[in-house]
């Protein structure tokens, strides 16, 4: 998730805990993000990014973020499905509710410039190749 503090200065930081709310929220666990909780406080446009890293395909989502604490009357709608995915294992002391404004896909440049040769299975095949890493077999 990138977001801005109130000077302009950007800052990317990764989620772990996530989930789609309904067709117009995702949030996202706090679990231990004091600079992003700062800067949503300061500036709400913050962009999320979903890629899968082998096929090289995903989602940009632009959009304005609310840190709702335990305090709030709605936490524990928003935090609910979060909770359930991580049981006790992190604590979450407040959630990022993302109000999506845009949705764009992301695609690597070699499904433009080389249409008729990329697919999705040479994508994988290419990183795993460039990047050394391998499939396990029977898992996902």
């Amino acid at each position: 998730m990138a977001t801005s503090d109130e000077h302009g200065e950007t800052s990317v930081s990764p989620k772990e805990v996530w989930a789609v709310a309904d067709d117009a929220h995702i949030v996202v666990a706090n679990i231990a993000s004091p600079g992003s909780a700062m800067n949503i406080g300061a500036n709400a446009k913050v962009c999320l990014s979903f890629i899968d890293i082998f096929v090289q395909k995903g989602f940009k989502i632009i959009g304005t973020a609310t840190d709702l604490k335990p305090s709030a009357p709605e936490f524990s709608k928003w935090a609910g499905p979060l909770h359930a995915m991580v049981g006790d294992c992190f604590p979450i002391p407040s959630v990022f509710v993302v109000c999506a404004t845009s949705v764009h896909r992301i695609i690597a440049p070699s499904y433009a410039f080389y249409p008729s040769e990329t697919t999705e299975e040479s994508q994988v095949q290419s990183a795993l190749r460039n990047y050394g890493a391998h499939r396990r077999v029977g898992h996902d």
